[in-house]
């Protein structure tokens, strides 16, 4: 039996930006929904932040969700269990009122939804313990039956000490590794980053969101319960895009018969440049691009420094505010409590957003 595993969907993201429901869409109806027909697969796995927001979920956010997802899924008598992540909670310290149990409830359609403790669920003879997110409330019933379960499976939406939250960025906060070295193989979303340390794997977003995924592997696990092998199954769409400029030895000609990549339609595009001295040649280099529909463009010049730092150093002028947070708070001398302030800074990003 194969069981296809998903998580981290954050339907509504970036304030319900259209673009980005376009991405996601197209994801399901393109990519997720075709392999599991042509796989025969009839089990689906989510491992938690199936919307993004905590407080709320737009109109228009509830009916993507349920017309490219839910829906997709019901029609084709496919049996999903589903774990609540943080972002699907409006509470901190419990897990009791949460978008899917506002929209849906306990059991909906095919789906089984699971919120209040840790449910052990057998597939096809192969025991899994599905864990929601951890909270105060739940977190003494949790602790016990990840000590007493005699499953060799654990999924979850975990915050685990020593994975990259996005790359670069190591978390210092939460649980520790040990807790689960029993396990033979420990499954998680939450940080959207796929990352393996010995037995936990971070399985990571299925798509680009924000500018810090640029040109980080994305996609979705098919578990098989025989060999227990589990295989990523890659996303090719690509949302953010970095293009370099360079006019030297430039011609007319050449930006007639100039032909961008494929899948800029839409997307964020990034312009690096390296060396622009014929601002004439610019424009019909620019117009050329924006005929190609881009969502967004936008251009990084560092005339004086290009022969000194690399590509990504360059490209840090382009990342997103979260990322620029995070360093900032990286920088300061404190010596204590420098986690703390990070995960503060975070939370209070994530509360702006949400408003």
């Amino acid at each position: 039996m194969k069981i296809a595993i998903v998580t981290d969907t954050h339907f509504g993201v970036r304030n319900d930006n259209r673009i980005l429901a376009t991405h996601i869409n197209s994801f399901f109806d393109e990519q997720f929904i075709p392999y599991l027909d042509t796989m025969g697969i009839t089990s689906v796995i989510h491992l938690g932040d199936v919307c993004d927001r905590r407080k709320y979920i737009n109109f228009v956010t509830s009916s993507q969700l349920e017309e490219h997802l839910i829906k997709p899924l019901h029609n084709r008598g496919i049996n999903t269990d589903m774990i609540i992540g943080n972002h699907d909670c409006f509470y901190k310290n419990t897990n009791e009122i949460n978008s899917m149990r506002q929209l849906y409830g306990h059991s909906f359609y095919n789906f089984n939804c699971y919120w209040e403790k840790p449910v052990e669920r057998d597939y096809d003879g192969l025991k899994v313990l599905l864990v929601p997110w951890i909270c105060d409330e739940n977190y003494e019933v949790t602790m016990e039956a990840i000590e007493k379960t005699d499953a060799q499976i654990l999924m979850g939406h975990f915050e685990i000490q020593g994975f990259e939250m996005y790359r670069g960025a190591v978390n210092h906060h939460g649980l520790s590794k040990d807790i689960f070295s029993k396990f033979d193989m420990v499954l998680s979303g939450h940080f959207h980053h796929k990352s393996t340390h010995s037995n936990i794997s971070y399985l990571g977003s299925p798509y680009q969101m924000t500018w810090s995924d640029y040109n980080d592997p994305r996609g979705f696990h098919v578990l098989d319960t025989e060999t227990r092998e589990l295989e990523f199954v890659e996303n090719p769409r690509n949302i953010f895009h970095k293009l370099w400029y360079d006019d030297t030895d430039m011609s007319v000609n050449d930006i007639a018969d100039l032909k961008f990549e494929k899948g800029l339609t839409n997307s964020y595009v990034k312009v690096i440049i390296k060396n622009k001295s014929n601002p004439y040649l610019f424009d019909l280099w620019m117009n050329k691009l924006i005929d190609m529909g881009c969502a967004d463009i936008k251009t990084v010049e560092d005339h004086l420094n290009l022969d000194v730092v690399d590509e990504d150093n360059l490209i840090d002028e382009a990342e997103d505010t979260l990322t620029i947070l995070h360093k900032y708070v990286d920088g300061l001398d404190i010596r204590n409590n420098k986690d703390k302030v990070d995960n503060t800074v975070k939370s209070l990003y994530q509360e702006a957003m949400n408003l």
